[in-house]
């Protein structure tokens, strides 16, 4: 059983805020879980129950949750000093760091560095450059990506039941009652009833969108890394539909960008529930295990270059 306390750590213009997941014994290992764009720590509930012996860091990043009001510019490079600062604070070192969604982007950019403190990744259904969508340019790649969640992020709720139940309508969790998706909503709440706004910034949100589509930055700190990169890919997306997030040609396209990528495909669940459900993390387990138990390789013969990742039910 593992306990969440909170953790702070100093960064530009105040201190970050997130928390940790203390294992009662001495930990065998510990993980660095970097949330996505309008997230929260909270969103790795579901790992951390299934991972009782790790010691799991989880930050709210800069413009999300408590970390709100710490001030722009927003990027991935920011997120990753961030990040680095709350390594820092934790005594934290040779990590795993498995990033969702944007905080793929955010994992990238900090393991390049040569003082990450990060030893492996582990990329879910995130961190590759994300393809416009058909009819979409550059300049209107913001809006076609984060669209949904402005409104979202614009929305006032009249208590936070009514936030609630915008979750558990949500197509992502249709039919979903866990009391975990209620605490996510809870935490993610700022100001008072009726007047209740989700916490992520529309500024940072935005500013950080713009990081998502930077091929020849996101790849060339991708290739910096000794590999094999592990990335899951959810058969569906945000709003459980699909096609998914990253369609097959652009996955194939990465794979020969990227060599060391090795592309695991995630069964039954959308971008959302790889992380935010049992199911999801279930298939996660054995990509966790592997990168915290065995001794990271190099070289494409190091691992098979496609597969599907069973369900361990």
């Amino acid at each position: 059983m593992s306990t969440l306390v909170s953790l702070s750590a100093p960064v530009r213009g105040g201190r970050l805020s997130g928390a940790v997941w203390e294992p009662s014994g001495t930990p065998r290992a510990t993980v660095l879980a970097v949330h996505g764009i309008t997230a929260s720590h909270l969103a790795w509930q579901w790992l951390a129950e299934a991972l009782p012996g790790v010691r799991i860091l989880a930050p709210d990043l800069r413009g999300r949750g408590p970390s709100r009001d710490l001030p722009g510019p927003w990027g991935m490079e920011q997120h990753a000093d961030d990040c680095r600062a709350f390594l820092e604070a934790a005594g934290a070192d040779e990590v795993l760091a498995i990033g969702h969604s944007m905080g793929g982007f955010v994992v990238g950019a900090l393991a390049a560095r040569p003082d990450s403190g990060v030893r492996s990744i582990l990329l879910v259904d995130g961190g590759l450059p994300i393809p416009l969508p058909a009819g979409v340019g550059p300049e209107q790649l913001p809006g076609a990506l984060i669209g949904p969640a402005a409104d979202r992020l614009s929305t006032e709720y009249a208590s936070p039941s009514a936030y609630r139940a915008f979750w558990e309508a949500h197509p992502a969790f249709a039919g979903v009652h866990d009391e975990r998706l209620g605490r996510y909503a809870d935490y993610d709440l700022v100001g008072a009833a009726p007047r209740l706004r989700p916490s992520g910034r529309i500024e940072a949100v935005t500013q950080d969108s713009l990081d998502l589509q930077d091929e020849d930055t996101i790849l060339g700190r991708l290739r910096r890394l000794a590999g094999p990169i592990p990335f899951v890919r959810a058969p569906r997306g945000l709003l459980d539909e699909v096609p998914p997030l990253y369609p097959d040609a652009a996955v194939a396209r990465w794979c020969a960008e990227v060599p060391a990528l090795v592309v695991h495909e995630a069964v039954d669940v959308n971008h959302y529930t790889v992380v935010m459900s049992d199911a999801g993390v279930r298939q996660l387990l054995p990509l966790v295990e592997a990168a915290l138990e065995t001794a990271q390789k190099t070289g494409d013969d190091a691992v098979p270059r496609h597969e599907t990742v069973v369900d361990g039910r």
